[in-house]
């Protein structure tokens, strides 16, 4: 990694080094959010908040997107991936050994496994974004998870969906549709939505599980070749990846955070 210059690591800095900042960024590192939910977050006014984002759009680390279920909606998300890269390329301008790794933490194949965390995905078809992270969660999460995917109107697994799973280096040709209300009642730790209409919708879970979304466009939705339209899928399941790279991580210091507690 390249070292960014000081005065770019000075931008950086800065744009954290303000508290409204740093709640905005810490609510969107959860969880994708449309502007009143951060007011009411955060308990500030909407001027303010709005304010602030467009500080953090600037800064290239919040991204964002109109929503496909309301078009008066806009949802920011924090690129996690760039915000990573910047912070440590901010810590190595001071020293190099600032943008390695902590020293002695739990790779994922040391953690020991109490419980698989059990995550379900939900998109309104059940066709390609829900089952794309059902198949890169499972093929990356192993022992530490289990995994499924739904939809409120169910439609079958799209084809394109798994010739990008296939590109991406893994299967996810032996999944079903499955409508959500199958899942009503069973206990999750997270219940994660990829559509913004399927959020609208979405059911109640016992034990309030962690809901999360993430707001992407449906690449079955995409006009134009099949070139153009395969490509919108790997885009969808690239963008995926990262996110679930991310999750897989948090519940890999989950699980140390709940063996040292007891």
């Amino acid at each position: 990694m390249a070292s960014t210059s000081p005065s770019a690591s000075l931008d950086f800095l800065k744009l954290l080094a303000h508290d409204v900042r740093w709640y905005l960024l810490s609510a969107l590192a959860e969880s994708d959010r449309r502007v009143q939910e951060l007011v009411t977050l955060l308990q500030r006014p909407q001027n303010l908040i709005s304010y602030h984002l467009r500080l953090l759009r600037e800064g290239q680390v919040v991204k964002e997107r109109r929503s496909s279920a309301d078009g008066r909606d806009v949802y920011y998300s924090l690129d996690l991936a760039l915000f990573q890269t910047l912070y440590q390329e901010s810590g190595m301008a001071l020293h190099p050994a600032l943008a390695c790794t902590q020293p002695g933490q739990a790779e994922e194949s040391e953690v020991m496994v109490e419980r698989p965390f059990r995550i379900l995905f939900l998109c309104t078809h059940n066709s390609a974004r829900s089952q794309l992270a059902e198949g890169i969660l499972r093929a990356s999460g192993g022992k530490l998870v289990t995994v499924f995917s739904a939809g409120s109107k169910p439609g079958g697994v799209h084809p394109l969906a798994i010739r990008a799973a296939d590109a991406l280096g893994f299967d996810i040709s032996q999944q079903q549709s499955r409508h959500m209300d199958e899942f009503v009642g069973q206990k999750f730790d997270y219940v994660i939505t990829v559509c913004d209409q399927v959020r609208e919708v979405c059911p109640v879970f016992p034990n309030e599980p962690q809901q999360i979304h993430w707001s992407f466009p449906d690449p079955a939705a995409v006009v134009g070749s099949e070139a153009d339209q395969f490509a919108a899928f790997v885009q969808t399941a690239q963008a995926l990846t990262i996110r679930i790279n991310y999750l897989r991580q948090m519940i890999v210091l989950r699980q140390e955070e709940n063996k040292e507690s007891k």
